[in-house]
């Protein structure tokens, strides 16, 4: 006797989960290891230039991003079988992105040469601290593009094979190099050069499911800048935002603040595993579905009531366990305990809003940019006005408080998005040969 539809679908749902999360458990242990190292062999000093540095490498791939993957996720999403038509997607992207990255470079590295002077860093210090982050940067163009190809056709094995060998990489340079070395610009090297590594192969990965020899397509290129219009002042505003909380403690705080910060951050690392997961396996299937409001409005209720129940245990822990977490990354940070559960609190809530406008954006669902700035520039100035950012605590409720605003307008907005007809026309429907296809979600 066969089992139940739904039976089956639970058990493929688990086999999935259970293969990537089990992976992503071995490459996000092996990236907390190496973060914790990292905060273990490197002095204050030198950590709080780390924090720094990787703050400003976050804000100046983001910047170089702009919203082009998404736009690519959308447009593949059409067209994800046709490999021609996948491939020009992919290129066009591609092309964007370097165009880009020109201008988020200008912008970005003039902070990040600002910030490092203000906190003592000397010439020679910072010099090889921006060349080191050439590596990471140079695959940060790439990567996150090259890997929607293989999402979109669930090729979970190949990325994870590659994000385990990235992983391992980084884990192996670090340990042997900040023994040995402990600087700054060797730990960002160590990180930097498995990345690249590692973007090499998801090109060969991707050239299975999508032809890149091809060149860009201004209609697609068009399609996707739609998208970027209505995402960069977004992501720009999303840059300021994200990395405020070290900027304003870089230049109110002291270097023990930054480092302090620095570690609670790595901690928050932990939960990148969920966010990997989700990226991998929901967003892709979420932006296959047909353009069908009751089952994208049932998809997304199932998502968020597993999100939110997920979230309250995970906080829960965190609250139940403070000193046993605080141990791993060392003495120099056990009197963290207080703000402990503030700082998790503030990364768990991180990962529910990036969860949100993930399934969001993969649909082409984007809140006007002025709305959402306008909000978040409102309540900044309200937070920056009430609270003390010399202090840890004082960053991390800004965080926190931040966080919990924003998710609070992204579930507005969907909630605006399924109550409106616009997003459900007949000129929004998916292509016939996507219609025909059995999608188990």
């Amino acid at each position: 006797m066969s089992a139940s539809p739904r039976y089956s679908k639970v058990f493929r749902w688990s086999k999935l989960i259970s293969i990537t999360g089990g992976a992503q458990a071995i490459v996000q242990g092996a990236g907390l290891i190496c973060g914790i190292l990292v905060i273990r062999l490197l002095p204050v000093n030198e950590y709080a230039w780390y924090t720094i540095a990787n703050t400003m490498l976050g804000t100046i791939s983001l910047l170089a991003d702009g919203g082009i993957s998404t736009g690519v996720m959308t447009e593949g999403g059409k067209i994800w079988q046709n490999r021609d038509k996948l491939g020009v997607v992919l290129v066009t992207g591609l092309y964007l992105r370097k165009k880009f990255a020109f201008w988020s470079l200008i912008v970005s590295t003039p902070i990040l040469v600002y910030l490092l002077m203000h906190n003592g860093a000397n010439w020679l210090s910072i010099l090889l601290i921006t060349a080191s982050l050439i590596p990471a940067f140079f695959a940060a163009l790439s990567d996150s593009l090259l890997e929607i190809v293989p999402k979109l056709h669930q090729d979970i094995i190949s990325l994870q094979k590659n994000q385990l060998t990235v992983g391992i990489g980084r884990l192996i340079l670090t340990g042997i190099l900040l023994f040995i070395f402990p600087f700054t610009f060797i730990a960002l090297l160590a990180s930097g050069i498995p990345r690249a590594y590692g973007n090499i192969n998801l090109k060969n990965i991707t050239n299975a499911f999508a032809r890149k020899d091809q060149n860009p397509d201004l209609t697609v290129q068009k399609n996707i800048l739609k998208i970027v219009k209505r995402i960069l002042p977004s992501s720009i505003y999303f840059c300021i935002s994200s990395q405020i909380t070290i900027w304003l403690i870089s230049i109110f705080g002291s270097t023990e603040s930054i480092a302090q910060v620095g570690a609670l951050g790595r901690l928050g690392m932990i939960f990148n595993i969920l966010t990997v997961v989700f990226v991998t396996i929901v967003v892709p299937r979420f932006a296959r579905l047909p353009n069908s409001k009751i089952l994208l409005r049932n998809r997304f209720l199932q998502i968020q009531i597993a999100i939110l129940a997920l979230c309250g245990l995970l906080v829960l822990l965190v609250s139940i366990f403070p000193n046993q977490i605080l141990w791993i990354i060392g003495e120099k940070y056990k009197n963290l305990s207080p703000v402990l559960v503030i700082a998790m609190s503030s990364s768990i809530g991180s990962f529910l809003l990036g969860s949100l406008y993930s399934i969001s954006t993969s649909r082409g669902w984007i809140i006007h940019p002025i709305l959402s700035i306008s909000v978040g520039i409102f309540s900044q100035i309200i937070l920056i006005l009430l609270l003390n950012f010399s202090t840890v605590r004082g960053v991390y409720y800004f965080s926190l408080i931040q966080t919990l605003i924003g998710i609070f307008l992204s579930y507005l907005f969907v909630f605006y998005v399924f109550q409106s007809k616009r997003f459900f026309t007949k000129s929004n429907v998916r292509n016939q040969n996507d219609q025909k296809i059995n999608i188990s979600y």
